[in-house]
């Protein structure tokens, strides 16, 4: 017989804080439902006292979702846990999670003594308690904590009602045997660690993230905080899909088992991409475009014998369909829609329409178009609030400088254009858009990437942007590789104002400082 282990997905929150990761609204209510419906059993939906923002989103996310808990984050105070409360609160399942930083490094920040250190985590966690029967204490920094002294924490958090503790790996310097070694000394040494369920919440700084994990559940932890894709600051966080799917994979040596239906995986892999602005490495674990293929003659020899000489498991467990049949301009609207629900996309009327047309103009362009194609499509829209707007770009380049572009960008509605030039087309697009709407962003990432193989390719273009501490992240495809840069330049733009405004109005999603932030 199997063990559950929990997943506890933070992208939302931990994720999130990946530098130029932040999300818009109705992206954390997208990504949110997602995780909902994959058999996410905790989602840490994000910090409430940190903005208005992450208040607002919060509590939408804890109204709407179906079957997972919603959790939200709080430091050790009461005006966090209040603020906490109140997001949660109309969850069908609500948690607080409350947590402080209890190595030497970390109780220097406040300078807090040992004891009185303890004394904030029993009023705290107590406090959490009164108002909600799920309370889950975390100790920042477990893993460079004394032994004697995280001993005594996770105690007082018990008795003061937590119900789960998690022991964080806040920089990701632990290993695995050291990871399940200290679960398995909690349990055995802490009174009424047999009444509480133990938590795992890995870095991946030393690359050891989902190894660690796994040593913890090993050691007597059963559940495990991750995100999609690994995403989180610095190197990242554990992530759900290598977690799970080893898990399953391996289930004959780690008998145990998770609610997550894993044909969702790839689904939500791509939308986070999309939506967060960070690239899947292609060959990432599980959802890296590289995972299921093969190019050595003696692996694809292998392969058309038996799958199993080189796949431990099936491109369909994580959603992968087994083949990519391309359409063409002659496909029509049915035939798209069943392609997109292939890959798991169930659109609505208009969306399909919206789509539609746009798969039409590209499919002219291309003499085929693969799924790879429609998923580049279909992270490529415009908002309707969007103030900046391309509507026409012509480049002129070659050997002979210097490159020209002449572009048309409707900005707040109003239509403007220009000529400028520059050290290659790209540079020429840039100063174009600078020119017409002037503005102090830094570029700090240009990246590109084809989508399928060929001379007709789609580009798919990321754009990083800084501006007074602001990052936006843009991202775009097309077949011509400058248009893919100017729409992406311009989608980070919009996010910069989205920003801008934010910080307009009080609130910063990022404003929370270092000595608050979460684990």
């Amino acid at each position: 017989m199997t063990d559950h282990v929990l997943i506890f997905d933070t992208t939302l929150r931990d994720g999130e804080q990946s530098p130029g990761a932040t999300m818009t609204h109705s992206e954390k209510l997208e990504i949110a439902e997602m995780l909902d419906d994959m058999g996410v059993d905790i989602i840490e939906a994000g910090f409430p006292i940190a903005s208005e923002g992450d208040f607002a989103a919060v509590s939408e996310i804890a109204k709407r979702a179906k079957n997972s808990t919603i959790c939200g984050l709080s430091r050790a105070n009461f005006k966090d846990i209040d603020r906490c409360w109140e997001a949660v609160k109309h969850a069908k399942s609500p948690r607080i999670h409350t947590f402080i930083g209890t190595s030497p490094l970390h109780r220097a920040i406040p300078n807090l003594t040992m004891d009185e250190m303890a004394e904030r985590i029993h009023e705290c966690v107590t406090h959490a308690r009164n108002l909600s029967d799920n309370v889950q204490w975390s100790s920042m920094d477990a893993t460079r904590t004394e032994e004697d002294f995280l001993c005594r924490t996770v105690e007082i958090a018990i008795k003061a009602g937590a119900s789960t503790i998690n022991i964080p790996d806040t920089v990701g310097y632990t290993a695995p045997r050291e990871s399940a070694d200290l679960i398995r000394m909690l349990i055995e040494k802490v009174p009424g660690a047999d009444e509480v369920i133990f938590a795992t919440h890995c870095h991946n700084d030393l690359g050891m993230a989902t190894a660690n994990s796994l040593a913890a559940v090993e050691g007597g932890a059963r559940q495990i905080e991750c995100t999609i894709n690994g995403l989180g600051e610095r190197a990242g966080n554990t992530a759900l899909e290598e977690v799970v799917m080893a898990l399953r994979v391996r289930n004959d040596i780690m008998p145990f088992d998770t609610r997550i239906d894993t044909k969702k995986i790839m689904q939500i892999s791509r939308r986070v991409a999309t939506v967060s602005g960070f690239p899947v490495q292609f060959n990432k674990a599980i959802v890296g475009k590289n995972a299921f293929a093969h190019e050595s003659g003696i692996h694809q020899d292998g392969m058309l014998k038996n799958r199993e000489t080189f796949e431990v498991m099936r491109p369909e467990d994580v959603g992968l369909s087994g083949t990519s049949l391309p359409l063409g301009k002659h496909s029509g609207r049915a035939a798209l829609r069943a392609k997109l629900a292939e890959l798991g996309f169930d659109l609505a009327d208009n969306q399909l329409k919206d789509v539609f047309v746009r798969f039409k103009d590209l499919a002219d362009r291309k003499k085929e178009v693969f799924d790879d194609d429609l998923l580049a499509l279909l992270s490529t829209s415009e908002g309707e609030a969007d103030r900046l707007k391309l509507k026409a770009l012509k480049v002129i380049c070659g050997t002979e400088g210097p490159q020209e572009a002449t572009m048309t960008l409707e900005i707040d509605g109003v239509a403007a254009t220009t000529t400028t030039t520059g050290d290659g087309p790209v540079d020429a697009t840039f100063n174009a858009v600078k020119y017409l709407f002037p503005h102090g962003a830094r570029l700090q990432l240009f990246q590109v990437q084809a989508v399928t193989e060929g001379t007709d390719a789609q580009a798919t273009v990321y754009v990083r942007m800084e501006e007074d501490g602001r990052i936006g992240t843009g991202q775009s495809a097309d077949t011509d590789t400058v248009v893919a840069s100017a729409k992406a330049y311009i989608n980070a733009l919009n996010r910069l104002l989205v920003r801008r405004d934010q910080t307009s109005v009080g609130y910063d999603e990022k404003s929370v400082s270092y000595k608050d932030a979460g684990e």
